[in-house]
């Protein structure tokens, strides 16, 4: 989402290697190349001259100290200083109040159906809650229906009316039957339209007086750039709504709306969309966000994704089969699974720091794994759980039962092959500890 402010930046803190000390040329000459590449990631004139005013005058009044470089410092200026340009520390929804109710508001086509649906899976499975939604778009009966189809996919109930025209009316009942159901969490998707308008104003604000929701979350298309600053802004000073959603933050974006509103608005931005299931969804943490800027990677967000979908029973019974050396095609594929249930692989890959940049480029999707699986799948159960009988007339069927060919399969096995040899190691202590004994001494290793 920031490859290209992230290059931009790299190349700016470029200026000062070699540099022994930091003066006012060369982090004027720097910074004149941040605020650019800000500039380019469509952050607005104001903020992103701000900014790097407050990082030169940090700079300036700073020693370098001997075991750090002046472009090493001034990054470090950098990144604390985005960390308090997108709000220092993540907010918290406001879940008080039984129900919660929150109130989902933004333009039509922002992403707030689809976010209204992917919040409610979010608190049901991360947070315990019950959720319930309304539907509360009278004038667009696609949109109703689409709320419905998204909220069986998250095994939410959703109230909704087509026949009534009253929006108020529509979300007080949907208020009584949540409450009657036992339901804690209440969500009401409301009407957007293709711009702002005083009649959809009106509307939102009725709806907002007549439920006294305890947070009302403003969702943005992320794409649309400082369009989306000026939108929020107006949706604020009428609403005063408690924190930004922005969406669509995996597509082809500049990133400016994420790096502006906070300061434009002074309201925290508390999620952010990075896909279309149901689970991409994320708490936004300015910290993390500074480092994916900076080309730091976002290891933290990586591991509580492998946690969430981490499955203790079976990994304990991976780690027997693996000390018992019978690690097979049956584990190999279920890994694959687990992996592909953390989101896209690209994006997994790109918060691991040093790999983001590596892979930028490559195109790598969702069926990183297709061909993989193909294979897999067309071995025979006793072929999966013991790989050894696989022979050349074996290899031949699977190449062609998977619609791939002899090259692909005999790559897999070989791999499969290597793989095994290093869970077996790990599964022993006492060969691994040999085996890093018997690693050759690296260049400058003491012998």
């Amino acid at each position: 989402m920031f490859d290209n402010l992230t290059d931009k930046l790299e190349r700016a803190f470029k200026l000062l290697k070699g540099q022994g000390q930091i003066s006012e040329i060369n982090v004027a000459e720097t910074l004149k190349e941040v605020r650019k590449a800000l500039l380019d990631a469509d952050v607005n004139f104001k903020i992103a001259k701000e900014f790097t005013d407050r990082v030169k005058a940090k700079a300036l009044g700073q020693q370098v100290l001997t075991s750090v470089s002046p472009s090493q410092l001034l990054i470090k200026i950098t990144h604390d200083e985005l960390i308090e340009l997108m709000g220092g520390a993540n907010a918290e929804i406001n879940l008080k109040g039984n129900p919660s109710i929150i109130l989902v508001a933004g333009l039509q086509g922002s992403g707030k159906t689809t976010f209204t649906a992917k919040l409610a899976y979010l608190l049901k499975n991360k947070r315990g809650k019950s959720p319930f939604l309304i539907a509360a778009d009278i004038y667009r009966p696609a949109a109703i229906d689409q709320l419905h189809v998204l909220a069986e996919q998250v095994g939410v109930p959703v109230y909704s009316d087509k026949e009534n025209k009253d929006a108020v009316s529509v979300v007080k009942r949907g208020l009584a039957e949540a409450k009657t159901k036992g339901h804690n969490v209440v969500i009401v998707d409301t009407a957007g339209r293709l711009a702002i308008d005083e009649t959809m104003m009106n509307e939102i604000a009725d709806i907002k007086k007549a439920i006294n929701p305890g947070e009302t979350l403003f969702v943005v298309d992320s794409m649309t750039g400082q369009d989306a600053v000026n939108t929020a802004k107006a949706f604020n000073e009428r609403l005063d709504f408690d924190g930004v959603v922005l969406t669509k933050l995996d597509g082809d974006t500049r990133g400016g709306a994420a790096l502006s509103i906070k300061s434009v608005v002074n309201k925290p931005l508390k999620f952010v969309g990075t896909g279309e299931k149901p689970d991409a969804l994320d708490v936004f943490h300015p910290a993390r966000m500074a480092d994916r800027i900076l080309g730091k990677g976002d290891v933290v967000t990586l591991v509580e994704k492998a946690q969430e979908h981490f499955d203790e029973e079976k990994a304990r019974k991976l780690q027997k089969k693996i000390a018992k050396n019978q690690f097979d095609f049956n584990d190999f594929i279920d890994q694959i699974h687990q992996i592909k249930k953390m989101g896209n692989v690209k994006d997994l890959l790109g918060m691991i720091p040093g790999v983001g940049k590596a892979v930028k480029n490559l195109d790598i999707d969702d069926d990183a794994f297709k061909h993989i699986e193909a294979i897999i799948h067309s071995m025979t159960h006793e072929e999966r759980t013991n790989p050894k009988i696989i022979n050349g007339s074996r290899r031949k069927r699977i190449a062609d039962g998977s619609g791939t060919n002899l090259q692909e399969v005999n790559k897999l096995l070989k791999q499969f092959g290597e793989t095994s040899k290093v869970m077996k190691l790990m599964g022993n202590k006492q060969n691994l500890a040999k085996m890093m004994r018997n690693m050759p001494k690296m260049p400058n290793q003491p012998k």
